[in-house]
């Protein structure tokens, strides 16, 4: 059978190792191929006949479909969901209901979460809005910010001095309300969100989507530049960072995110996310340092 760059395959050799695709293919002895659950790998021209070329919907693969060539990635190491999923197990053997996990990971974030919905969900939020109540909002906002440790101090503080003028907090207000519960396309809202964190002096990714994360865990994920860089860079998938804020490397961290939770939901009980707290806790976690299993 004949084969050329980017074509999806299985090897009958090693089918644990799941889809693959074609990296590179010289004509020559052999062809690199990157497997979503082994990496990247080199096959010899005598065993390139139990490879089977995989077509259609078969070939789709949210990891292939978004994947950062090997060699692109600083220093970092593939490293599979099977292989991350031990590390977590030996740090919270019985997953995300371990007592230790919900004491360190998830228990501040849900009262997080629950703070945000108190202060600002949609109908107290409308109301403040309709009554100009700009910096009774700013109030809540820097409460929900100081809840958890999730954003530096240095970038909470950046937030503060942003909205000590009138003007910046009207102009915080209105477009935090827009991002959440506005009625465009949420790329239009999260830009417009950028922009105002732009004038304000506190354009910070971790601002720019903590209030998403914290409204609606059970869609949107929380961007720790560092470790979601690192994360991403572990898995092979291709996050398009760039340090100013932007829908694309936002979409693509939900789309990243998503995967993550997909995989994890396919193993135990004890590792299906409950929201994306379990799955940006999975993700923290798998960064060297942040725990000693």
């Amino acid at each position: 059978m004949e084969f050329k760059k980017g074509d999806r395959v299985r090897y009958e050799k090693a089918t644990a190792w799941g889809l693959g695709e074609i990296i590179e293919l010289t004509g020559g002895p052999y062809c690199k191929i990157f497997f979503v659950n082994h990496g990247e790998t080199t096959i010899g021209k005598d065993f390139m006949s139990f490879l089977v070329k995989i077509e259609g919907k078969d070939s789709a693969h949210p990891l292939l479909d978004n994947l950062r060539l090997p060699g692109q990635s600083k220093d970092v190491k593939f490293r599979s969901i099977g292989n991350l999923v031990s590390l977590f197990s030996q740090i919270f053997p019985k997953g995300f209901y371990d007592d230790e996990y919900l004491k360190h990971e998830r228990a501040y974030k849900v009262e997080a979460h629950s703070l945000m919905t108190n202060l600002l969900n949609k109908s107290a939020f409308t109301d403040l809005i309709e009554l100009g109540e700009y910096e009774e909002i700013c109030l809540h906002a820097l409460k929900v910010v100081n809840k958890t440790n999730l954003i530096f101090p240095n970038e909470k503080m950046a937030l503060k001095d942003g909205l000590k003028s009138t003007e910046n907090k009207q102009l915080f207000s209105t477009t935090l309300f827009d991002l959440l519960y506005g009625s465009n396309e949420l790329s239009k809202r999260f830009e417009c969100f950028a922009t105002a964190l732009e004038r304000i002096n506190a354009a910070k990714w971790t601002t720019q989507t903590y209030f998403l994360f914290l409204a609606f865990p059970d869609k949107y994920m929380f961007m720790k530049p560092s470790v979601s860089q690192y994360a991403a860079d572990a898995f092979a998938f291709e996050l398009h960072y760039r340090s100013e804020i932007n829908w694309n490397s936002y979409e693509r961290l939900l789309l990243f995110s998503q995967y993550v939770s997909d995989e994890l939901s396919k193993i135990s009980d004890y590792l299906k996310p409950r929201d994306m707290i379990d799955t940006q806790s999975f993700i923290w976690s798998s960064v060297p340092g942040k725990y000693t299993a």
